[in-house]
């Protein structure tokens, strides 16, 4: 066994590679750029060396680096992680030629599986059913389009070297061909240095679903169920399960079998994923082979008890498997979301920033129920424009999928986080929507569910009761803490008026409850009255909660309740379940008063086109005084490795250009102005 190994990765991966290394008793050695100095895996690893400039192509992205930090710590072999370095062939050659191992699979099943073309070969060669589609590399968008022609639309453009969604667009025209073709090629290039791209038919309403397989150096391959992958967004995924709410065992056999079938015949040696898009009748067609760890491979490790990183480093290190097929047993249910620094208020746009509050739920095992938070980050950390934007896997297990869901939905209420847009308020939502609990999937769901965007849900229902009656309990604590300050004015006390009203924002409407709040034996009684003043259900909370603390964590009547709580005017902005809303709580007579106030108008000519997340301008394709037409590009912009295009709303003329090719613009800057 290696003593002492280097991740050439950052973020949460190489803090999950660290934390099996440290149960190993293996070392660990981190690697960082300028931008990661005071990174988390650059603190938690035994040593750390500096490999250059933030962009990854000036650092991480440079094996020779790598092979030099091997050498200068004493490295015996190398963890890649996902993304960089990690499905390049000639980086484990170049590592054997120093002597180093490669903790991963063989150079020639990378060359084989990694390439998405290749790959599609290998298949069809292994009798793995696969897409109709076009395996060729294609030289120009005209070709593409001619061969999309004789496929059939849809079509997806994929780049051979892609991965994570980058280099890939879905094409329903000839026109959006051409486009697509370039920019999926433009994509690879910056991403993976290979600007290939092949062509091949989208199935429509498709759900992705991949299947773990594990190697060793001795012929042993085995796979360890599947993962479903079908809540994904710009064909990044977002939300992962496993076991898939789609197959029987039967289907799952035959999907792990062809699995196997095409790791052995590359002699496969490794942790990798060969990935399936499957139709909603359970057909299914080999879409690519990952050959790495992948990002969600925590949710097979809950149902499967079987640490991936660890099995990686043995079979590296030359061991056999000693888990056989017979052996995998999957047991309960695991959901894992994608905690992503974007804003999703505004289509999920990029977000950087000082991470001003991080505070993760409590992780560990509560009765049936795990929770589980992989991360990279820590509170007062930079989220930097040059790396992917994720924050965090927050993952949980239980005994049943509505369980691990529920599980879910309180562990995303509990998590706090300030400073930077994120994608929590989305996540909530999606995991209480009848579709997603009900396992209706599909690769297009969050484009059906959400075709104008997200926006939070609207407080209903007995949420209704909930959020006001937190509300209230905390304007009393807070209120009675006032009361309780040294020096102030004697005389006749204050008489506190018992009745309170809290207005709920929803939308451009509010929801008023009456209500009233008594300290009771260790809690609190809210006592819910209807709009004639009339009591109805009366609530019992209790909590531990403070002034200033983020999350408001109790119970309300038998229900375990998380709330996210940030204090505001008069009140208090909620989160909860997805929903988001600012509850006011006023006096009776505060509360008329507050009802005669106006209303402020929002002013903008949209005369502007302002850049709508922090990023570096890719183009400018227009000029001074040149008209443009509705959904006519204006420029793009690269943030956090995705090339986002920015088109006209409207008719116009280009009144001015403020930014140029390479600008580095913070959000909300102006690029150009309208006639």
């Amino acid at each position: 066994m290696f003593s002492k190994i280097l991740i050439a990765n950052r973020g949460e991966i190489a803090c999950r590679v660290i934390k099996t290394a440290r149960k190993m008793g293996i070392k660990t050695v981190a690697v960082y750029s300028e931008a990661d100095k005071d990174a988390l895996h650059v603190e938690m690893a035994d040593e750390a060396v500096f490999i250059g400039p933030p962009p990854a192509a000036q650092s991480y992205l440079i094996a020779e680096k790598i092979v030099e930090a091997c050498k200068l710590t004493g490295a015996e072999a190398v963890h890649p992680g996902y993304g960089f370095l990690s499905e390049r062939a000639s980086f484990p050659q170049m590592l054997a030629e120093h002597g180093i191992v490669f903790i991963g699979p063989n150079p020639h099943a990378i060359e084989a599986m990694g390439d998405k073309i290749e790959s599609k070969k290998a298949a069809a060669a292994a009798k793995v059913s696969t897409v109709p589609g076009y395996l060729g590399e294609i030289a120009t968008g005209e070709e593409a389009a001619r061969i999309a022609d004789e496929i059939g639309y849809p079509v997806m453009i994929k780049a051979s070297a892609g991965g994570g969604g980058k280099g890939m667009r879905i094409a329903h025209s000839r026109d959006e061909v051409q486009d697509g073709f370039d920019r999926a090629r433009s994509e690879a290039k910056s991403s993976f240095g290979d600007d290939r791209v092949f062509v091949e038919k989208f199935i429509v309403d498709p759900r992705h679903i991949e299947i773990q397989v594990l190697g060793d150096k001795h012929g042993n391959v085995i796979y360890l169920g599947e993962r479903e992958c079908s809540i994904q967004r710009r064909n990044q995924k977002v939300v992962e399960e496993a076991p898939s709410p789609l197959l029987d065992e039967a289907t799952r056999k035959k999907m792990g079998e062809q699995a196997v079938a095409l790791a052995k015949a590359v002699g496969y040696d490794s942790a990798g994923t060969v990935e399936f898009v499957a139709g909603q009748d359970k057909s299914f067609y080999f879409l690519e082979m990952n050959t790495r760890l992948q990002v969600e491979h925590p949710v097979t490790e809950l149902i499967t008890g079987i640490d991936l990183v660890e099995q990686m480093i043995r079979v590296a290190a030359g061991e056999p498997l000693t888990v056989t097929q017979d052996d995998v047993k999957l047991t309960g249910w695991a959901v894992e979301s994608r905690i992503y620094a974007e804003d999703p208020y505004r289509n999920f746009l990029p977000s950087t920033g000082r991470l001003v509050r991080y505070r993760p739920p409590q992780e560990g095992k509560d009765g049936p129920i795990t929770v589980r938070n992989d991360t990279g980050v820590y509170e007062g950390g930079e989220i930097s424009i040059f790396y992917d934007p994720m924050i965090a896997k927050l993952v949980t297990h239980a005994p049943t999928r509505a369980m691990a869901i529920e599980a879910q939905a309180d562990a995303l209420d509990a998590f706090a986080i300030d400073g930077i847009g994120h994608n929590i308020p989305f996540l909530s939502a999606l995991m209480a929507h009848p579709r997603w609990q009900d396992g209706r999937l599909s690769t297009g769901f969050i484009a059906e569910e959400y075709p104008d965007g997200f926006f939070p849900r609207a407080p209903e229902g007995e949420l209704v009761h909930y959020l006001s009656a937190v509300a209230a309990v905390v304007d009393h604590i807070q209120n009675t803490r006032k009361r309780q300050i040294s020096g102030q004015t004697s005389g006749v006390p204050v008489a506190f008026a018992k009745r309170r009203i809290v207005n709920l924002s929803a939308g451009e409407d509010t929801i008023a409850t009456p209500c009233e709040v008594e300290a009771v034996d260790g809690g609190y009684k809210v006592q819910i009255f209807d709009t004639d003043g009339n009591p109805g259900h009366a609530h019992l909370l209790r909590s531990s909660w403070k002034p200033g603390e983020p999350v408001w964590t109790g119970t309300i009547d038998a229900d375990q309740v998380a709330m996210q709580v940030r204090p505001i005017t008069n009140g208090y902005a909620l989160a909860h379940r997805g929903i988001a809303t600012k509850a006011r709580v006023y006096t009776e007579l505060s509360a008329g008063l507050a009802a005669l106030m106006p209303k402020k108008e929002n002013a903008g000519g949209g005369k502007e086109l302002l850049c709508p997340m922090p990023g570096l301008v890719v183009s400018i394709a227009v000029t001074p005084g040149q008209e443009v037409k509705n959904g006519e590009i204006l420029a793009i912009v690269e943030a956090m490795k995705m090339e986002n295009v920015l088109r006209a709303e409207r008719d116009g003329i280009i009144k001015a250009v403020h930014a140029k090719p390479g600008d580095s613009l913070a959000v909300d800057a102006v690029i150009l102005e309208f006639a």
